[in-house]
């Protein structure tokens, strides 16, 4: 393998390892205790959460993990046909099970949650956010966990 893919799925693997720590925290505990806090304090702090989110370096990693992954999967796919099967299964899990998973799911509920005042979206919140918001939320902290894995299957069995 050529140095510079080497590094590259390396520093992948690593990307897709604190995504998905990121990703864990929030399912396992962040979630919870956000619906925990009484009155509508939980709704306020996730909308700011969702808005603080774009500004962040979270984002940076998140969406440039995107077209790195295509390329480590593309790159294998050419060069190593299928001898390079867990490099392209990183990218493909990440590309579709992470980011299509957010834009598809988690970000229109996102939005939902920004458009309603905190203190009218109670219902919104109990009854759809929480449960679907962290349910997908937990696919994208196993699609990351998965991408990690293939990464790393791919880096130690060459």
């Amino acid at each position: 393998m050529a140095l510079w893919f080497t590094l590259t799925c390396h520093a992948a693997a690593l990307a897709y390892g604190l995504l998905g720590g990121i990703f864990l925290a929030f399912s396992d505990f962040v979630m919870r205790a956000l619906g925990d806090t009484p009155g509508a304090g939980g709704i306020a702090a996730m909308q700011q959460i969702n808005r603080a989110v774009y500004r962040a370096v979270f984002m940076m990693i998140f969406m440039g993990m995107v077209p790195v992954s295509l390329a480590i999967a593309i790159y294998a796919w050419i060069t190593q046909g299928s001898e390079g099967w867990p490099f392209v299964v990183a990218g493909v899990v990440y590309v579709v099970f992470c980011f299509a998973t957010t834009a598809a799911f988690n970000v229109p509920m996102n939005t939902a949650l920004d458009r309603l005042p905190a203190a009218q979206a109670e219902g919104y919140w109990r009854d759809v956010y929480l449960p679907r918001w962290t349910a997908w939320n937990s696919l994208r902290t196993l699609a990351c966990a998965g991408a990690a894995v293939a990464m790393v299957w791919g880096l130690a069995t060459r």
